[in-house]
């Protein structure tokens, strides 16, 4: 069976683990090492797009990155119950035209009992930056 450490019913430690492997995993910006976390039919809700499954998070990740230049992902806990984590984050990159973002957002997680992420659900807000304002 399948399992991404740690498993839940998570405490204050182990949630904030996850989170680490969480940023990690995103900053590689590997969709494929991405995925892994992820069940084979997990849930996204990423703004306003929905995305199922692993094969679908591969190819979203791998569309994100090629428009989202220079990408630094910060993830901060929030909270965290038996099997769900919620986060808040920001990070920065840069557009293939040379404009800096920073977005800005809360992610819930739920997870099932091998530690995979079931559900992610992302409300992100994005704002132009000046490279100079840079910070991540």
């Amino acid at each position: 069976m399948e399992q991404k450490h740690p498993l839940p019913p998570f405490t204050l430690e182990t949630a904030k683990q996850k989170i680490q492997l969480a940023e990690d995993a995103w900053n590689s910006q590997s969709p494929e090492k991405v995925s892994m976390a992820y069940t084979i039919d997990s849930e996204w809700r990423n703004r306003d797009r929905f995305v199922n499954g692993r094969e679908e998070i591969v190819k979203f990740l791998a569309t994100k990155w090629d428009n989202e230049l220079d990408y630094k992902l910060k993830k901060e806990y929030w909270a965290h119950t038996e099997n769900r984590i919620a986060v808040r984050f920001e990070y920065e990159c840069r557009t293939k035209e040379g404009k800096w973002f920073r977005a800005y957002g809360n992610e819930n997680w739920e997870f099932d009992q091998n530690g995979l992420m079931q559900k992610r659900y992302a409300s992100i807000n994005d704002m132009e930056i000046k490279e100079e304002e840079r910070y991540l």
